[in-house]
């Protein structure tokens, strides 16, 4: 048994009982997902892109219904980005997605369509760090890197109750460095989704941790001294940006209007309802309404509500105005910057990022 964090992870202790008990323990206990069913390297990627800061549950019906349209790195490559952005509407952080587009180019254009079989050649792929290349690797190829996430970061400080801040990049540097030292030749693949498991539903973030069938826990620190309400530690975050913004919807009836965003900062290239900087009054709501050349019949204020983003915080105010129905003379038409569409075809073409999604549901714009 260790008896401080200086034994943790060395010796052959751990690398005989404790590797065959973490091992016993995934197979009998390891979540069942679509992506573990092969050791595609394409599908694992897919998998771990969405996974950033995501629920694994959450992820499910996203990674089948891309899958569906994107099986292979081939289809990623050469799908038309509008396409590319409506099949990640709802999973946010719209760049990986374009990164996860230029990794498919460059193992098009570089390896002859085939993954790389190599965990620096990885890493050279636009949008894969450490983690991902780590897991693909180890999961895809068997070769022995760590994949260190969050979850493994939450157990490697537990089990030595460190107190240093794992948001550190020589945090994770050291941990990688230490798990290598001790990963498994034989099947890296399934120590590492061992650990994330482990995190994920035994040593979890939220609430108390389930000591009681953790594999690990007889060398755990803090399960032993039961501090682990203290680890990991994280340094504070800035406080977030506080803008206050007001979106329109402007509603004929039959169609209601969007715009793209431009192709480069917060949301670039996405689509949403016309919005402004600040909160507007309903007077000044309908002037701004009358500048896109439409004729406003009525106004009425939609429940306020707040969408975070990982530095800003967006209060917004919103209002339906229903319009003219003879200022859109047709589908899809363009007026002043806006696009009038009609709600299934806003729904199906139209990447509309969660940001507005609170407003969605009064257009019939409201997604699954």
């Amino acid at each position: 048994m260790w008896q401080n964090k200086n034994d943790v992870l060395t010796g052959d202790y751990y690398a005989g009982h404790n590797h065959k008990a973490l091992l016993k323990w995934y197979g009998e206990n390891k979540r069942v997902l679509p992506w573990r069913e092969k050791k595609n390297p394409y599908e694992i990627w897919v998998s771990e892109i969405m996974l950033q800061q995501t629920r694994v549950e959450a992820v499910k019906p996203f990674y089948e219904r891309f899958m569906r349209e994107l099986p292979n790195v081939a289809a990623l490559a050469v799908c038309p980005e509008e396409k590319l952005l409506k099949l990640w509407e709802g999973l946010g952080y719209y760049n990986r997605v374009r990164n996860m587009q230029k990794a498919a180019q460059k193992i098009m254009e570089v390896y002859d369509g085939v993954f790389p079989a190599d965990y620096e050649a990885l890493k050279g792929l636009p949008g894969i760090g450490n983690y991902t290349a780590g897991a693909v690797a180890s999961i895809a190829f068997c070769i022995p890197v760590p994949a260190v996430d969050g979850n493994v970061l939450r157990v490697m400080a537990r089990l030595r109750e460190d107190g240093e801040d794992i948001l550190k990049q020589s945090v994770k540097n050291r941990v990688e460095a230490e798990l290598t030292e001790i990963m498994p030749a034989e099947d890296p693949g399934a120590f590492n989704q061992a650990m994330m498991d482990l995190g994920a539903m035994v040593c979890l973030p939220n609430g108390a941790p389930k000591c009681e069938v953790c594999p690990l826990f007889d060398q755990c620190l803090a399960g032993k001294h039961q501090t682990w309400t203290e680890y990991p530690f994280k340094k504070s975050a800035k406080p977030r940006r506080i803008e206050d913004r007001t979106v329109l919807l402007f509603l004929d009836g039959a169609h209601t209007a969007v715009r793209k965003r431009p192709k480069k900062g917060l949301l670039a290239g996405l689509y949403e309802f016309p919005n402004f900087d600040g909160v507007l009054s309903e007077q000044e709501a309908l002037e701004e309404a009358e500048k896109f050349g439409v004729t406003p019949l009525h106004i009425q204020a939609l429940p306020p509500y707040k969408h975070i983003f990982s530095h800003v915080e967006w209060h917004i105010t919103g209002y339906a105005i229903k319009i003219a129905g003879n200022d859109v003379e047709q589908e899809g038409e363009e007026k002043a910057g806006l696009i009038f569409a009609d709600a299934k075809t806003a729904a199906e073409r139209y990447a509309i990022p969660s940001a507005f999604a609170e407003y969605a549901k009064y257009t019939d714009l409201e997604r699954a």
